[in-house]
Parts: C-alpha cells; sequence; structure tokens
C-alpha cells in the first residue's frame, strides 16, 4: 500500500493550509506559475479534484479529453465565485478527499485498478499519491515565490513528501503521453535523481509496435539523467526547461528526444 503518498497528500495539505490565511485578495488574483490561472485558480483547481473525489459527476461523453482542458473547464466554472467561496470550497471537500484515500489504502478494493481519465490506470491506493503530488507540485512551483507570486516561505521539502509525488509521476510517465513519449525511447535509459526524494530509474523501450514504456528500480544502461528528485517535478512537468536542471551522461542522442518530449501531468 502507499500509506506514506497519504502522509504526504496530508502534509503538503496542511501547509497550503498555514499559507491560505497570509494570503490578501490582491495577492490571490496575481497570476501563479502555471500559465493562465490566477493564485486563487490554483485553489479553486485543488478544490474541483476533491469535489469530484467526494461527489464524482456523472459521465459526460462531451468534457475534454485532453486531461489540461479538462483541469481548465473545471477552474474556468469557479472563475466567477469570489475568494471566499473557493476557499470554502477547498476547506469542505479535502478533508473528506482525505477520508476517502485512507479508505482506499484498505483491502481488498486497495489493489483494484482504477481509470483517471486522460492519466491512465493506476492500483486504488496509488491514487493518494495523485494527490500528494498535486498539492506539493502546485504549492511549492505555482503559488509559492520564487516562481509563484506569493512572498511565502515554507519548510525545506522532505523526502516524506516528495518521494510519494516522485512515485506517482514515474507511475504515469508509461502512460500519459502514449506513442508520442514511446516513440522517443530507443534504448533504456536511466533517471538518476538525488536528494530528497531520491529514487534511481530505468526506463525502457516499448517491446512491441503497440506496447508502451516501463520502469523499472536501478540503474540498467549506459546513459543516464540525473537530476534532483524535487527539480524533477518541475522540470518533468515542463514547468522549467529540462536543460537548466538535468546533466546527462553517456549518449546525447538517447536522451535528448525523451526528455523534449516529456511532460507530466
Amino acid at each position: 500500500m502507499t500509506r506514506t503518498g497519504l502522509a504526504a497528500a496530508r502534509s503538503s495539505t496542511a501547509q497550503l493550509a498555514e499559507i491560505v490565511p497570509q494570503v490578501d485578495d490582491g495577492q490571490w488574483e496575481l497570476p501563479s506559475a502555471c500559465a493562465g490561472w490566477r493564485a486563487i485558480d490554483v485553489v479553486a483547481h485543488l478544490a474541483a479534484l476533491a469535489s469530484e473525489a467526494v461527489d464524482p459527476p456523472p459521465p459526460d461523453p462531451t468534457l475534454p479529453k485532453n486531461r489540461e482542458r479538462y483541469h481548465d473547464l473545471r477552474v474556468d466554472e469557479r472563475r466567477g465565485l469570489g475568494h471566499a467561496e473557493v476557499l470554502a470550497e477547498w476547506r469542505h471537500s479535502t478533508p473528506r478527499q482525505l477520508d476517502l484515500l485512507a479508505a482506499a489504502q484498505e483491502p481488498p478494493g486497495a489493489d483494484e485498478p482504477v481509470e483517471v481519465p486522460g492519466l491512465g490506470t493506476y492500483p486504488r491506493h496509488l491514487l493518494a499519491n495523485t494527490m500528494a503530488f498535486n498539492v506539493f507540485c502546485h504549492l511549492r512551483n505555482d503559488l509559492l515565490a520564487p516562481d509563484g507570486p506569493l512572498p511565502l516561505t515554507l519548510p525545506e521539502p522532505t523526502d516524506d513528501q516528495v518521494a510519494p509525488a516522485v512515485e506517482f509521476m514515474l507511475a504515469g510517465l508509461p502512460q500519459m503521453q502514449g506513442p508520442e513519449l514511446t516513440a522517443t525511447v530507443r534504448r533504456p535509459l536511466v533517471l538518476d535523481l538525488t536528494g530528497p526524494g531520491a529514487t534511481t530509474v530505468t526506463v525502457h523501450p516499448a517491446t512491441t509496435p503497440d506496447g508502451r514504456l516501463t520502469v523499472t528500480p536501478g540503474a540498467d544502461a549506459p546513459t543516464r539523467v540525473h537530476s534532483t528528485a524535487l527539480d524533477f517535478i518541475a522540470w518533468a512537468t515542463t514547468r522549467t526547461p529540462w536543460r537548466d536542471h538535468c546533466r546527462v551522461t553517456g549518449d546525447p542522442a538517447d536522451a535528448t528526444p525523451f526528455l523534449d518530449r516529456l511532460d507530466i501531468i
């Protein structure tokens, strides 16, 4: 089970809750580091995710299939709300979302596969890591300075916060972009991530024409991409250029197409 993911989701959510009362109305209107979203829109996004987890909407075939456009739609639906209304939804639904994620750690349903539209299929217990990733990434990269607009500080990220976020990203890596990312990996490629959340994995090419990438623990290739895990959260989501954070050893031709295309949502 991924109880570490649940703990990380709770930890980053608690830190966001500490930040919220320190933000004034003018600051909520500032552009976040997430393109097209104000600071308050980032919280609206997290509120929408929480509300949908607690009270799933009925299927709607007219909704965007692209996950990023779907998120934009849900944020746009809340643009007419006041700051207090957005924050109230987030405060109301988030604890209930965490309760559901806690229940998802228990058998027999913990290993049940769950499709997240546009993102792939994951064991139910790993959904806690998706929240850990979302809250951590948006808080640290999109809201807080130096990249975000809010001149507020938090303690340095810990391994307990970063590792579950990275675990979700690596689980999603083979699924989110499908053939377009798969086509960039011709030979195995190592991701060597250091610092809080450190891990080393090998990305393997698909073995069949309609197959997909696989990610396995350990280093099993001569070409390696070296980065901190914390920076990986930023560049692998295309918030910052990978070239600003990565050192490639071995054959750059094995790594560059993959790094240029990778975009974890």
